[in-house]
């Protein structure tokens, strides 16, 4: 029953970080025999299941590797992992009899995959914002052997996954209001910069009077 749990808890969690390798990587092991794929999620094994996984996977792993359009292909999917993170725990529990078991599986699923998915958009804009020696190329490579290491430990070691998802909880809990307080301050900054001969007010921005324009420019002058 543990394995159960911690499949549908990698499941869930790994939507939140690559939605269509969690789908492939599953699929294939159910296809393969080398699990047994709990409640509906038996389904992923499908030839067309893992045929359209990999396609959308591809697309990712590209898309994921630029800059800007890692950021974008992360806001648009806020929409589809962090429901898939539901569907995938409410899949996994299929069998049960009682409606509130799903709804629990499907609330957690939805909280570990919006939980994973906000950590790596967050970590990611604040890639593309700040001058650091860390390319989009290196943390989507990090991020993609985490999804695979993540779904293999729940798989060999169901135990050890799940209380190390307990503290990413945790963590998380702790590091996502202040990574994405930095994010909304990179982006003030770069605003600010990209505006530097206008004056921000409560209503917009306004030109300086010509006055203070003379001003600045005799400063830069001097």
């Amino acid at each position: 029953m543990i394995l159960a749990y911690a499949l549908a808890a990698a499941l869930a969690w790994s939507s939140g970080l690559r939605l269509y390798l969690a789908v492939f990587l599953a699929g294939l092991a159910g296809r393969s025999g080398l699990v047994v794929l709990p409640g509906a999620l038996h389904v992923l094994s499908s030839p067309w299941i893992i045929g359209a996984a990999v396609v959308l996977a591809t697309a990712e792993f590209a898309a994921d590797k630029i800059s800007p359009l890692d950021s974008l292909w992360d806001a648009l999917h806020t929409f589809i992992r962090i429901p898939a993170g539901a569907v995938m725990a409410c899949a996994a529990f299929g069998h049960a009899e009682e409606s509130s078991t799903l709804i629990a599986a499907g609330a957690l699923g939805a909280s570990l995959a919006g939980a994973s998915h906000l950590t790596k958009a967050g970590v990611r804009a604040l890639i593309n914002l700040a001058p650091v020696p860390v390319t989009n190329g290196m943390a989507s490579w990090f991020e993609e052997c985490i999804v695979v290491g993540g779904l293999t430990l729940a798989l060999l070691a169901p135990g050890v996954f799940l209380a190390l998802l307990f503290a990413f909880l945790i963590v998380s809990a702790w590091v996502l209001p202040r990574l994405w307080r930095g994010v909304h301050h990179g982006y003030h900054a770069m605003s600010t910069r990209m505006v530097p001969a206008r004056i921000r007010t409560d209503r917009g921005y306004r030109s300086p009077p010509t006055g203070e324009r003379d001003t600045a420019r005799r400063r830069s002058g001097d």
